[in-house]
């Protein structure tokens, strides 16, 4: 198998001592965050249960067979290995993903610290104000699930990651540009705080070079608070359109996901798991992980909105995109 190209006599570059692990090395955020630890000088060794094939697409770079399932593939793929970036997640999958994502913890933080891995960094998600869902459930009890073992964890955690290639914000940017006219539920007063790509990639990389001393649960917020609502009506008025919109009380969050299957094209079970979310508030109420890193500037949502959007016509098909125009046009017809 190809390995990845030395990072040595790259000019300004320092390659870091031991190897990092990527796991979700093909996924939304492992996806954006692989090119920035290459860049950065990083030994990255990528996670993925079909390496044949994942090398066929990229030789350029190192995969190895990671199941975090199957216990037996996390052993050969440690040795040498200084860091982990923990970024899988099950959700949708079935009804059991909760209790498989909690023994993968388990055997993953067991292993890691037989291999001496120095840390494990985790992308999680923000507790809610109120009963949190199946999937929010999931994934704060995976970060107790690593933050209880030997080796030391960063978990981060972000509500709405905003860039192309997210299922959340696929679902968000759909509705907002497919319907000319949006029933808002009651649901859609709840408030969060979403964060760029560009902003937790960063925080990512950063926490594989802060001292171990500083590793810990921190929040990873972005940099306004906005209701959903506000979230819809921002990326609107971005992509050109005036949806009619009218209030409802009756819409839960469980007869709103129903007709996702009919506006977006997220996989519905994933979608069904997020709207599920959006029963209470997502507001940080931890550390944040900006304190340890105060001069760093937070993409607005606009802006990485504005990114995202750019990136998604890139691989729009054409006959979506001039459905999209048209109801644009109709939209900002019906508001004149």
């Amino acid at each position: 198998m190809t390995e990845n190209k030395s990072a040595e006599g790259l000019p300004g570059q320092r390659p870091r001592a031991g190897a990092v692990l990527l796991t979700g090395a093909t996924g939304f955020v492992g996806g954006h965050l692989l090119p920035r630890l290459e860049a950065a000088g990083f030994d990255v060794r990528c996670a993925t249960r079909d390496p044949v094939r994942a090398a066929a697409a990229h030789p350029e770079r190192t995969w190895v067979r990671v199941d975090v399932n199957d216990r037996a593939t996390l052993a050969p793929a440690l040795p040498g290995v200084r860091a982990i970036v923990y970024l899988v997640h099950g959700m949708g999958s079935d009804s059991g993903y909760e209790r498989r994502e909690l023994d993968a913890a388990r055997a993953l933080v067991e292993e890691a610290a037989q291999a001496d891995v120095e840390r494990i960094v985790y992308l999680g998600g923000v507790a809610p104000c109120g009963r949190p869902s199946r999937h929010l459930r999931s994934r704060l009890a995976t970060g107790e699930v690593l933050r209880s073992g030997a080796v030391s964890v960063f978990e981060l955690r972000a509500a709405m990651v905003v860039g192309h290639g997210s299922v959340s914000w696929q679902i968000v940017r759909d509705l907002a540009t497919r319907l000319p006219a949006m029933l808002l539920p009651l649901w859609l007063s709840t408030r969060s705080r979403p964060i760029g790509i560009d902003d937790v990639v960063f925080a990512l990389e950063t926490a594989l070079t802060l001292p171990v001393t500083d590793a810990g649960l921190y929040e990873l917020p972005g940099p306004e608070i906005l209701s959903a609502k506000d979230i819809l009506m921002r990326i609107a008025r971005l992509r050109g359109t005036r949806p009619v919109t009218l209030s409802v009380p009756i819409l839960t969050p469980r007869l709103s996901s129903y007709w996702l299957k009919l506006v977006t094209a997220a996989d519905y079970d994933v979608a069904r798991e997020l709207v599920e979310g959006l029963r209470s508030d997502l507001l940080p109420t931890g550390r944040s992980f900006w304190d340890l890193v105060a001069d760093h500037e937070l993409v607005s949502f606009d802006e990485a909105a504005r990114r995202a959007l750019a990136a998604d016509r890139e691989v729009l098909p054409t006959s979506v995109a001039l459905v999209e125009e048209g109801i644009a046009r109709l939209s900002r017809r019906t508001r004149r």
